[in-house]
C-alpha cells in the first residue's frame, strides 16, 4: 500500500543522435538494418491477452523502397479475434486501474529507458524498413520522440493527480481521476512509429485498456513496439494488437457497449465516417465515448516581403520534403511575395536539385520512397493532373518510378491561380505548391489564406517585420493549431510543442501535453464532512 507522494524524475528531451558517416551508432544501426533485412521473413502475430495469435490468411510486408524484398508476414484476423480482444483487456481492467499510479509510472519509465538503450537500434532498424525512413527522420521519431512521449507523459499524469480543488473548515474536498468505464480503441497511422505506440500508451497509462489496430504498413515495426511493452512490464490484455481489415474493426468495436473511447490519427474522411457511427450508435454505449483525433492538413507557409531568402527556401525545402512530405503537418502550399521570388526560387530550386534519392541505408540520400503503391499512385496522379494545366508550372522534380521501390521526386508546383487544386486539397507526398502574390497585398493574402483550405493543423510566418508577424498571428488565429514564426511548420516536439490542430485537421487535444491525457479519465468528486448536522434546522429559520 502506498503511504508516500512520490516524485517522478524530472523529463527531458532524448538527445537526438546525429548518425554521422563512421560514427558508432550509425555503423550500428546499419549493422541492426542489415540483420532485419536479410533474415528470413518473420511472422508477426496478433497479441491478444498477452498470447501471440497466428492466423491462416498472410499479408507480406516490403519495404516501400525495395517492393519485391518480402522481410515478413502480418497475420490477419477476423471478427472473432477483435472481440476476443475486448474481452481480454476488459478482463484486465479491474486490476490495471487498481494498480498504483506510480507502478503504472514505472512500466512506461523502464519502456523509455529500454528504447533509449537495448530497443533503440532494432526500433530504428524496423521504421527505417517499414516507413522508408532516413537516419535522422528515424531518430527523432522512432527513438527521441517516443521516449518523449514516455517520459513527459509520467510527469503530466502526475501533474493531472496533483490538481486538487479546495476545501472549506469542517470538510475535506478530493478529486480522484478514474480510467474511462471500459476500453479505448487506438487506431494509429503508418508515417510515426512514436505516434503509433502513444495513441495505445496514453490512455494504458491513466489506467485504460486498450484495443490497438495499427496501419497496415506499419505492422512490422507495430511488432517491436508491441516487444517492449512487454520488456517493460505492461501486463497482459493491457494493451492488445490485432491486425485486421479496419471495416471489420468498427463493426464490432462502434458495437460493444463497453466502447469507451477512441485514440485516432489518419484521414478526415475516415475519422468523421468513425464519429457518424459512433453517433449512430450512441444509444449502446454504457457511457458517452470520448473522441480524440488528429486528422489531415494543408499546412502552410506564409512569406512577408521582408522575408530574407534563404530563410524562406530552407523553411520549404525541408519543411515540404523530409520523409517524402508525409508527415502530417509537412509544408503544401506557400504564399511568397513578388519582391523577393526570384531570390528564393532561385536557391530553393538549387537545394532541392542538389537532394539524393533511394534507399534509408545510403545515408546520403535526403527523401526515401512513398509509403506504399496506393500512395504511389495517388501523388503520380497529382503531378500528371498539374502538368496539363495551363495555370501551373512545374520547377522542381515532376518524374516518378515505382519499378523498385516507389520513389517520387520532389515536386514543386507554381500556379497563378491560389485556388488551384494542390493548393486546395490534401495531398500527403512530396508535392509543394506555390503562389506568388503582389509584395503589397500582404493583409489580402493572409485572408486568401485562411479560407483556402478546410485543414487547420500547422502553419508558417516568415517575416523580419514585428508589426507583420504580429498581424499574421492574429489573423490566421484559427489557421494552424501549431503556428510558427520564422520557421518551417514542422519539427514539434514533445514538452516544447503540443501537437494537434483544429477545423477539419482533428480535435486539437494535443499531443504531448496534459491535456491529451485528460481525456483519458473521468473524475470523481469526493467530499467529506467530519462533523455532520445532526438537526435539519437553518438558523434562517428562527
Amino acid at each position: 500500500m502506498s503511504n508516500a507522494f512520490f516524485q517522478v524524475p524530472i523529463a527531458k528531451n532524448e538527445p537526438v543522435k546525429a548518425y554521422a558517416p563512421g560514427s558508432a551508432e550509425r555503423e550500428n544501426l546499419l549493422a541492426e538494418y542489415k540483420r532485419m533485412l536479410n533474415q528470413d521473413p518473420i511472422q508477426i502475430p496478433m497479441n491478444i491477452g498477452g498470447k501471440e495469435i497466428l492466423t491462416d490468411k498472410k499479408h507480406p510486408l516490403a519495404p516501400p523502397h525495395d517492393h519485391s524484398k518480402v522481410i515478413g508476414y502480418a497475420n490477419i484476423g477476423d471478427a472473432g479475434h477483435v472481440q476476443q480482444a475486448i474481452d481480454s483487456a476488459l478482463k484486465a481492467r479491474a486490476k490495471w486501474a487498481a494498480l498504483p499510479w506510480q507502478d503504472r509510472a514505472a512500466i512506461f519509465l523502464k519502456a523509455a529507458d529500454l528504447l533509449a538503450g537495448p530497443f533503440r537500434d532494432r526500433m530504428n532498424a524496423a521504421t527505417m524498413l517499414a516507413q522508408s525512413k532516413n537516419f535522422y527522420q528515424t531518430e527523432i521519431d522512432a527513438a527521441c520522440e517516443l521516449i518523449d512521449f514516455f517520459r513527459f507523459n509520467v510527469q503530466y499524469m502526475t501533474q493531472i493527480y496533483k490538481d486538487q480543488p479546495e476545501s472549506l473548515p469542517g470538510m475535506w474536498n478530493r478529486l480522484e481521476y478514474r480510467p474511462l468505464e471500459g476500453f479505448v480503441f487506438a487506431l494509429t497511422p503508418f508515417n510515426f512509429t512514436s505516434i503509433a505506440a502513444n495513441l495505445s500508451a496514453a490512455p494504458a497509462m491513466m489506467g485504460n485498456v486498450v484495443v490497438w489496430k495499427p496501419a497496415d504498413s506499419q505492422i512490422y515495426s507495430a511488432q517491436v513496439i508491441m516487444d517492449l511493452f512487454k520488456e517493460a512490464g505492461v501486463p497482459d490484455g493491457v494493451i492488445n494488437m490485432v491486425t485486421v481489415d479496419g471495416p471489420v474493426a468498427g463493426d464490432v468495436i462502434f458495437k460493444h457497449k463497453d466502447f469507451a473511447g477512441l485514440h485516432f490519427t489518419g484521414s478526415t474522411g475516415v475519422f468523421r465516417l468513425l464519429w457518424k457511427e459512433i453517433a449512430n450508435n450512441i444509444e449502446i454505449y454504457r457511457s458517452y465515448p470520448r473522441i480524440v483525433g488528429e486528422t489531415g492538413g494543408k499546412d502552410f507557409v506564409m512569406v512577408h516581403k521582408s522575408a530574407e531568402p534563404a530563410s524562406v527556401a530552407t523553411a520549404l525545402s525541408r519543411g515540404a520534403f523530409e520523409f517524402q512530405g508525409q508527415k502530417c503537418s509537412a509544408a503544401s502550399r506557400a504564399y511568397v511575395p513578388s519582391n523577393i521570388w526570384p531570390e528564393v526560387k532561385r536557391i530553393f530550386v538549387e537545394q532541392v536539385n542538389s537532394f539524393k534519392i533511394g534507399s534509408p541505408e545510403d545515408g546520403s540520400n535526403f527523401v526515401n520512397a512513398v509509403i506504399d503503391k496506393r500512395a504511389f499512385d495517388k501523388i503520380s496522379g497529382y503531378i500528371d493532373y498539374c502538368k496539363t494545366q495551363s495555370d501551373a508550372e512545374i520547377i522542381t522534380g515532376g518524374n516518378y518510378d515505382g519499378s523498385k521501390g516507389y520513389f517520387i521526386e520532389p515536386t514543386t508546383v507554381v500556379t497563378s491561380n491560389p485556388k488551384f487544386r494542390t493548393m486546395c486539397e490534401e495531398i500527403f507526398g512530396p508535392v509543394l505548391t506555390i503562389y506568388v502574390y503582389d509584395e503589397n497585398k500582404f493583409e489580402e493574402t493572409l485572408e486568401l489564406l485562411d479560407q483556402t483550405s478546410e485543414y487547420a493543423l500547422t502553419g508558417s510566418i516568415i517575416s523580419q517585420d514585428r508589426y507583420a508577424i504580429n498581424l499574421a498571428t492574429e489573423r490566421l488565429v484559427n489557421a494552424a493549431g501549431n503556428f510558427y514564426i520564422n520557421d518551417k511548420p514542422t519539427g514539434a516536439v514533445v514538452g516544447q510543442q503540443p501537437f494537434g490542430g483544429a477545423r477539419g485537421s482533428g480535435t486539437n487535444d494535443k499531443a504531448g501535453a496534459s491535456m491529451n491525457l485528460l481525456r483519458w479519465v473521468s473524475a470523481r468528486t469526493i467530499k467529506e464532512t467530519f462533523v455532520p448536522p445532526t438537526d435539519y434546522r437553518y438558523p434562517f429559520l428562527g
